[in-house]
């Protein structure tokens, strides 16, 4: 994978801004802002407001979503925060909690 991780064990606390693919596998807490897409594996935890392109959830997020493309959580992630974006998908087993808007 081309891009940043955010390694397990790896806390970030602050504002993370990135012009390329983000994955975390580690924690994140406060802002990440990306014109890449965003992957939250499933040990990762990101306590932040999100804007990227797309956004993928195996993980735990807690705040808001915002993806120029779309919105995943996968089987076992979990979404607590609102969700902007034009699609929204939501795995059988994912849990979101929070409300949509897909006028973008």
């Amino acid at each position: 994978m081309a891009g940043s991780v955010i390694g397990e064990g790896l806390t970030i606390e602050g504002e993370l801004t990135a012009d390329e693919e983000v994955a975390v596998h580690g924690t994140v807490r406060g802002v990440l802002t990306t014109s890449g897409p965003v992957h939250i594996a499933a040990g990762g935890v990101v306590e932040a407001d999100v804007s990227a392109s797309s956004l993928t959830i195996g993980g735990q997020v807690t705040g808001n979503a915002t993806a120029r493309d779309r919105v995943d959580i996968q089987a076992g992630g979990r979404l607590i925060g609102d969700v902007k974006a034009s699609r929204l998908t939501i795995a059988d087993g994912a849990s979101f909690k929070g409300s949509v808007d897909m006028d973008v």
